[in-house]
Order: C-alpha cells, then structure tokens, then sequence
C-alpha cells in the first residue's frame, strides 16, 4: 500500500495507538489522536513529557496504527519521527502549527482557540511527524 491510498482513510479515521521503543528496547504503545500532513502521519502528543515524545526523542523509529471506529478496516504507518515543539520552533509558528495539526487529527475546528493555544503551551505539545516508510493494512 502507497500513503497516498492511506490519507483517505486518515482524513476520516483517527483513533490510532503509536508504538514506541523505550531504552529497554521494550516496546510502549500509548493512543493518540492522528491524521495526515501532505505526506507524513501526524499526531500531537500534548504532554512533552509523556513515555511516548521521551521514547521518540531516544529512538525516532514508531509504528502507528489507526483503525476505523469498527475495526474492520486499518493503516499501518512504519517510519521516522521528527518533532516539533517550543524548544526548536518559534513560538508563533509553533502556534500557528498546532492549530492546523488540530485540524488535521480531526473532523472539526476547536471551539476556543485562544484556550487552546494556552493549553497546548502549558502542556509543552509536541508535534510529531512520522515519515513513512512502510505503509499497510486493510482498506475496504
């Protein structure tokens, strides 16, 4: 499968679990919220210091997987993250990134933006990009 098939899908599904590998070499899986940006799989972690942003900042490899609210049709997204957050991206672009990220991870526009940027800047979000290089699963 080609990611170009899988936006689709991510345009209208965004339940996902992301799988990170820890120090240990265990893996960790935590559900996020993702989508699509041009052509990355996109998820904001909005605790910068929750297991999954520390595990990607060790190991930039993930798997993310989003399934449709039924189950029965999933993408698999294997690759390289990149993330984004106030410590590497100027405080307005980050802002400005979020939001469109938001809007990406999800069917509708947030209610409150202003709260939202607080909240976001308080939480130290992180914006993560995953880079695909392998892409599967089941589409119907």
């Amino acid at each position: 499968m080609e990611f170009e098939q899988a936006k689709g899908f991510l345009r209208n599904n965004h339940r996902a679990v992301v799988n990170t590998i820890k120090p240990s070499g265990a893996v960790q899986s935590s559900i996020v919220v993702a989508g699509h940006h041009e052509d990355d799989l996109v998820f904001v972690a909005v605790r910068g210091r929750s297991a999954k942003v520390r595990n990607l900042r060790h190991n930039p490899r993930c798997t993310v997987t989003a399934t449709a609210a039924d189950w029965r049709q999933y993408v698999v997204v294997e690759g390289q993250a990149t993330l984004f957050d106030y410590r590497n991206t100027d405080p307005e672009e980050m802002r400005v990134k979020l939001r469109e990220m938001f809007m990406c991870c999800g069917d509708s526009e947030h209610s409150d933006w202003e709260e939202y940027d607080v909240a976001m800047k308080e939480q130290d979000a992180v914006i993560v990009l995953v880079a695909p290089d392998r892409v599967y699963g089941l589409l119907r």
